[in-house]
């Protein structure tokens, strides 16, 4: 497995160019920046001037928060400033966000993702070859691109596309159409075999999965114990969306998924972090020997891995980890 390191997601602009300074010179091989309180791509054009070598991913870009014209524009400049270094992450995110946050249109997203990456291929193509664009959906209708608009080919060819997905059908929109799955933390070596790997066998070849896996880390007893209040409060928050039940089903938790919403609802945090118990923790995230267990639940299922800690944790720690890993 490839080893990359996470940004906070809270993390701003100018805090994530230094993570991805710190992790280029700590040895990982890419470094991922998410889309919630700060725009994705100012992060990492920060991050795209100030290394030389670490891959740079979006995970994630909202996708339905734009149109596929303005995310190709972004996508391509991106890779232009990285030299080559960018990797499109994608996502959905869910209704309510894209309804009530973005005042954006929403309906069928499987086949409006399908179809967005579609466009994005397309543009990207008749600026590579020059001929006429001409693309036609059932969402998105792209017809109009003249030379003063036209950036030409990208010198260091476009970037690949992943897309993020938790259900069987978005899961099975990214084989079909991108080039690599980006998996939602809230997730579990059964479901990855039992869901998530089986709607990709008809996948491209060179498709890459990527995890960004649940982690306890601390220096002390005191330190593991606030990490894993803070993981079991993340959880519950993701486990409270509709969206992500299916995970919760397959172990048995539906009625947790379902008093979790319940509680979320009324924002009622710290009640919904305690109902994540020990099994749900362990089945969710690693502790003890890391290194050891993210090796023996991952190996042969995900491709590169990285850390998710909702706490604060020390960079040696991070950098400590990611050398027994990939020892």
């Amino acid at each position: 497995m490839l080893v990359d390191f996470a940004a906070g997601v809270s993390a701003s602009p100018l805090e994530v160019e230094a993570a991805a300074v710190r992790a280029e010179r700590d040895g990982f091989d890419g470094f991922g920046a998410a889309e919630s309180k700060h725009d994705v791509f100012t992060a990492l054009t920060l991050a795209a001037r100030a290394t030389e070598t670490i891959t740079l991913q979006s995970g994630i870009a909202v996708a339905f928060a734009r149109n596929p014209m303005s995310m190709a524009v972004l996508a391509n400049d991106l890779q232009l400033i990285s030299r080559g270094r960018f990797q499109l992450g994608l996502g959905s995110q869910v209704q309510a966000h894209i309804e009530r946050r973005f005042a954006m249109p929403w309906g069928r997203p499987a086949a409006r993702m399908a179809e967005f990456v579609a466009a994005v291929r397309a543009i990207w193509d008749a600026w590579r070859t020059g001929e006429r664009l001409s693309f036609r959906g059932e969402f998105y209708r792209h017809t109009l691109m003249t030379d003063f608009f036209n950036p030409g080919p990208n010198p260091y060819g476009n970037p690949p596309i992943l897309l993020a997905a938790v259900g069987e059908r978005m899961t099975a929109v990214a084989a079909q159409v991108a080039d690599g799955l980006l998996v939602h933390p809230l997730t579990s070596v059964d479901y990855l075999r039992e869901r998530t790997r089986p709607m990709l066998r008809d996948a491209r070849e060179g498709f890459s999965v990527s995890l960004s896996a649940f982690v306890v880390l601390g220096e002390d007893d005191k330190a593991r114990s606030r990490a894993e209040q803070a993981v079991k409060a993340q959880i519950a928050f993701y486990a409270s969306t509709p969206s992500y039940r299916p995970v919760l089903e397959l172990h048995g938790w539906g009625d947790l998924a379902d008093q979790l919403n319940h509680l979320s609802r009324r924002q009622a945090w710290s009640e919904m972090a305690d109902l994540i118990t020990d099994d749900v923790l362990d089945t969710f995230a690693v502790g003890g020997d890391v290194a050891r267990g993210l090796r023996d639940r991952f190996t042969g299922l995900v491709d590169r891995i990285s850390f998710y800690t909702p706490y604060e944790v020390s960079p040696d720690q991070l950098r400590s980890l990611r050398e027994s890993l990939a020892a």
